[in-house]
C-alpha cells in the first residue's frame, strides 16, 4: 500500500496513474505522471481520492476530471 501521506514525487505519478486507468483515458500516454510537481500535490490528492470513491464517472465528471488534471500539469 502506497503512503500518500507523504508528498512526494513518486506519490504523485503514482496517482496520476491510478487515475488515468481508472478514468480509461485515451489521451492518457499524452499526459505523463512526470509533468505532474508536487507543489500541486493537495489538489492531485483531492483529485485522485474523488476518481477512487466512484465505482463509475460519467463521460461529463470524467471530462470534467481531465480539465483539472489539465490545469494541475506542469508548464
Amino acid at each position: 500500500m502506497v503512503d500518500l501521506t507523504q508528498k512526494t514525487q513518486e506519490n504523485v505519478e503514482y496517482m496520476i496513474e491510478a487515475i488515468k486507468t481508472k478514468l480509461r483515458m485515451a489521451t492518457g500516454a499524452a499526459m505523463s505522471a512526470s509533468a505532474f510537481h508536487v507543489d500541486r500535490y493537495e489538489d492531485i490528492l483531492e483529485v485522485y481520492e474523488i476518481v477512487m470513491s466512484k465505482e463509475r464517472l460519467s463521460i461529463s465528471e470524467v471530462e470534467a476530471l481531465a480539465k483539472e488534471l489539465g490545469q494541475l500539469r506542469g508548464n
